[in-house]
């Protein structure tokens, strides 16, 4: 947790500095509502819509707002040429692990891990699980544990690292345009995934925790294809997230525009959601706070039964068992996974899962990045054009 908390301050400086850049009137940073503030905010947006109509026009407009805070507009328009390179496939109980690298965008790579289950169908659902703001966090027990899970039970997880940290070296996470370069991966993820023959369409998961909880809303609220949607310990009314990759980028406000991340995540109505709160840190209003105002957007849709909150108010900042295991029980409803997959004696067991570390990397000095990467945060922005000043 201290060493969370030390990651978390330095991006909350980072994005800082970007305020003292020009942005500052129109970025949020973190904690840029008190709770009292956001309850009050979250009562005014509140009075902006009042049926399926007024709430779309709204939707449209925050939708409209992070494409173009984002500048996504500006990435190449690329299609397939995913360059994929997967290999050291290692046969575990239940699932396959490999190392995958595919093309982002010419010159720039995502590093990941890819499990899937061994027992054979035409098609499968397919999950995308970003990460937080942790060192290797891609390798972490916790990320293992619940790919490894989620691919027994019958799904293709893709892991993959968050820009910056792990192996995804060639830029800083403190880049500018990291909320960019973020977001777009997931979406070449979500790609890659849609282009394989075995994964069924209508089966696509995503979740992460923290930054990774995040990314997750954030493709969710502009990408329809991700059917499922599970942010973990992010969803806030009055905290708007603390690093660069997060709240560096006017996606919150624009133009006299006020949203947050509350309403990014209803954007995911009428598809289901599943947000997971805890009571140590800015999830811990969720129960009365954020979850009744996106349960009010999707009862616009009679849907009303597809969002959920599991609210841990005795749990901490993390992707720990029991926010696991509601992640796993939600996916299995929605994606049609066979949760009888995991073992089970009062709880699942985890226990057979093995924890891998340097077998999961994809780089080495037999399989070095390749020649043609773009490397430093100059050459990728100077590469897309795309600066943030």
């Amino acid at each position: 947790m201290k060493s969370l908390k030390y990651v978390w301050l330095a991006c909350v400086f980072f994005a800082m500095l970007n305020d003292s850049m020009g942005q500052k009137k129109e970025l949020c940073v973190g904690h840029h509502w008190t709770e009292d503030e956001a309850n009050l905010k979250m009562k005014e947006f509140a009075q902006q819509w009042n049926d399926l109509e007024s709430w779309e026009t709204r939707a449209n407009k925050i939708k409209e707002g992070i494409i173009k805070g984002m500048e996504l507009g500006q990435m190449p328009k690329i299609e397939e040429n995913f360059n994929v390179v997967v290999r050291n496939a290692k046969h575990m109980d239940g699932y396959i692990v490999e190392n995958i690298t595919i093309e982002s965008f010419p010159g720039f790579y995502i590093t990941g891990n890819l499990y899937t289950p061994v027992t054979k169908r035409d098609k499968y659902a397919a999950i995308l699980a970003p990460h937080g703001h942790l060192k290797d966090s891609r390798l972490r027990k916790d990320t293992q544990i619940r790919c490894a899970t989620l691919a027994r039970m019958g799904a293709i997880v893709f892991a993959y690292d968050m820009v910056g940290f792990g192996e995804s070296v060639q830029v800083n996470h403190e880049i500018p345009i990291a909320m960019t370069l973020q977001t777009w991966n997931s979406k070449r993820v979500l790609d890659y995934l849609l282009s394989r023959p075995d994964v069924d369409p209508e089966r696509i998961g995503m979740s992460g925790a923290s930054g990774g909880g995040t990314q997750t809303f954030l493709l969710t609220a502009i990408d329809d294809r991700i059917k499922v949607s599970a942010p973990v310990v992010q969803v806030s009314a009055h905290f708007f997230g603390g690093c660069i990759c997060e709240s560096g980028m006017p996606v919150h406000r624009y133009n006299g525009f006020q949203t947050n991340n509350v309403e990014i995540a209803a954007l995911c109505a009428p598809r289901p959601l599943l947000l997971v709160s805890n009571g140590e840190d800015w999830t811990r209003n969720t129960p009365i706070i954020e979850y009744p105002y996106v349960k009010r957007v999707y009862a616009l849709y009679n849907a009303e039964h597809k969002v959920e909150n599991v609210h841990l108010a005795t749990e901490i900042h993390d992707y720990g068992y029991s926010k696991r295991v509601a992640v796993y029980n939600f996916f299995a409803h929605h994606l049609k996974l066979n949760n009888r997959n995991i073992p089970y004696n009062n709880g699942y067991k985890e226990d057979f899962v093995k924890i891998l570390s340097p077998e999961l990397r994809v780089f080495d000095k037999n399989h070095p990045m390749p020649s043609n990467a773009l490397m430093g945060d100059q050459a990728v922005m100077d590469y897309l054009k795309i600066y943030n000043n």
